[in-house]
């Protein structure tokens, strides 16, 4: 019986294999003609043919089977991933070529904006237009590899904005409280601005009087979406002003979270993607900081609460109660 015929993807494994599968781990083994109706164990490995007996298969331990079964999906993960990359590069000039001149464009709800020179134009241009109010969420990686010359121009812009009287509140994530470049940023505005910070933001957003928004529109941030739909703008500032209220203030007012037990909020921000099954890269990415960093939070995280292992470490975690400690926003605790 082939694996379409079987009713299902040969690399998947359906119920009835794993049926067949723990009864050969429980047997040490099973007859060629028992896996006919199954052929998924064949194709995945999980049944071996044994070398001693032409008659007979046998189990691949399930401590390897697993691995073997999690690589095949990361790896069509990762080719999915480079074909999203080869479109995304193949299409980006012709976007530019297709993009739709400015009158039309001038009044369009959603509008691609190609290019970083552009992007910076567009978000300038509405600046200058703007006289209320910037919401800014600026996740860790907008930092990394800004050119000084951007960074001037942009802060030109904003104390342009601040001295019109106009006001900013941006959303950064907690590993950036203490970049040089940040700091000296806060430093020079003056102005009505504040800036707060949570273990988690969203990606890149512009919120410039309740009127247009900006998001990006890929991931190097080559392109963005200009957004003026006022149901969109709306609930984009919405979101913001959620996240907001559970920010901890960092400027002009600076509250450091308390460190509960002698787990810090950053390990307790670890802890809780740990529970939920993350990677290290992944709770890396989302948190804002390098790979090597999470691993030396999670090994002090361990070494706090006793755990010898990472399945351990999942156990003492919701044993210990500390993500049922959370501390209260700072709005909240007033």
């Amino acid at each position: 019986m082939t694996a379409q015929a079987h009713g299902h993807p040969a690399e998947e494994v359906c119920a009835a294999g794993l049926a067949l599968y723990a009864r050969a781990l429980r047997e040490g083994g099973v007859q060629v003609p028992d896996a006919a109706p199954v052929p998924c164990l064949l194709h995945s490995g999980l049944l071996r043919p044994d070398a001693d007996d032409p008659r007979a298969l046998r189990p691949l331990p399930p401590a390897l089977a697993l691995p073997r079964l999690l690589r095949g999906i990361a790896e069509d993960i990762a080719r999915q991933r480079r074909t999203e990359t080869r479109l995304t590069e193949a299409f980006e000039p012709l976007l530019a070529l297709a993009e739709p001149g400015p009158d039309p464009a001038a009044h369009a709800d959603v509008r691609l904006l190609s290019g970083i020179g552009a992007i910076n134009r567009t978000v300038t241009q509405a600046m200058v237009e703007a006289t209320t109010e910037m919401l800014t969420v600026q996740p860790h990686h907008t930092y990394i590899g800004i050119s000084p010359e951007l960074h001037a121009q942009a802060m030109e812009r904003d104390q342009s904005f601040l001295d019109r009287g106009g006001r900013i509140r941006s959303l950064y994530q907690h590993t950036t409280r203490h970049m040089p470049m940040l700091l000296a940023r806060y430093e020079h505005l003056k102005g009505d601005v504040e800036a707060r910070t949570l273990d988690e933001v969203t990606e890149r957003l512009l919120v410039i009087d309740r009127t247009v928004a900006f998001i990006p529109a890929n991931a190097d941030r080559t392109l963005a979406l200009e957004l003026r739909h006022p149901a969109i703008v709306t609930y984009l500032a919405t979101v913001f002003a959620r996240l907001w209220r559970l920010a901890t203030p960092m400027h002009p007012e600076t509250v450091r979270q308390p460190t509960l037990n002698g787990v810090t909020p950053r390990q307790r921000a670890i802890a809780a993607l740990l529970i939920e099954g993350h990677t290290d890269a992944v709770i890396a990415d989302r948190l804002g900081m390098n790979i090597r960093t999470a691993r030396v939070h999670i090994a002090k995280l361990a070494a706090t609460l006793g755990s010898e292992s990472r399945a351990q470490l999942g156990y003492l975690i919701g044993r210990s109660g500390i993500l049922d400690r959370e501390p209260r926003g700072p709005l909240e605790s007033r």
